[in-house]
């Protein structure tokens, strides 16, 4: 049995990349390669596929995460891996809720792509212990509460405390001091330079 794979990568080398891996293997064949996520249903209803390999983050605004949630509702059946080289904190959890079987880290995983495939296919889930740390300025990743990085995704959308102690029913205060906590972890001047380097490295990108 030769099983069918489609590639939703909007870099043309991880494309490349991925059939290189793939090609190796006589039991898989890459049937569609797109760069965009946004017409992947489309390619799932007119074509008969055993997995999507669906990156995250496309540059034409197109979300993986947005695409595998339409293709898990039209074939609930069709085994997804969520490829990504950004640390964004909250897309492992939405991925398992959408029921995305695997998840792999471009450049972070110990798996290759070619384990991540094979054991998918056989009916294993495969997801990271935990999302790859990254530096904030002089911060870890690890070292921010699940609040600080609640308020840090709002930052990066530019609103102020007033918008950020609506959206979480926290109070002004309350936010001046997550504020004050961020910048001393990471060692940043400002709020807008914190907000900018938050996005840079991929560790919170608010959905637009």
């Amino acid at each position: 049995m030769t099983y069918k794979i489609m590639i939703v990568d909007d870099q043309f080398v991880s494309r490349e990349m991925f059939k290189l891996y793939i090609n190796q293997c006589p039991d898989y064949e890459v049937t569609y390669c797109v760069d965009t996520a946004m017409f992947a249903d489309t390619y799932v209803l007119n074509s008969k596929l055993d997995l999507v390999i669906m990156d995250i983050l496309m540059q034409d605004g197109s979300n993986g995460l947005d695409a595998a949630e339409k293709i898990k509702k039209l074939k609930p059946e069709l085994k997804i891996i969520a490829v990504t080289s950004m640390p964004e904190v909250s897309w492992m959890d939405r991925a398992r809720k959408i029921g995305i079987e695997s998840f792999w880290y471009k450049e972070a995983s110990e798996e290759t792509i070619l384990e991540i495939i094979e054991r998918t296919l056989k009916g294993e889930s495969i997801y990271p212990m935990e999302t790859p740390e990254v530096k904030l300025g002089m911060a870890k990743s690890t070292e921010l509460t699940p609040r600080e990085i609640q308020v840090l995704r709002l930052l990066t959308t530019g609103v102020g405390n007033d918008k950020i102690s609506e959206s979480l029913g926290i109070s002004l205060n309350t936010v001046k001091t997550h504020i004050k906590h961020l910048l001393d972890k990471t060692g940043f001047s400002s709020r807008t330079q914190l907000a900018i380097q938050a996005r840079i490295t991929g560790f919170v990108i608010e959905d637009d």
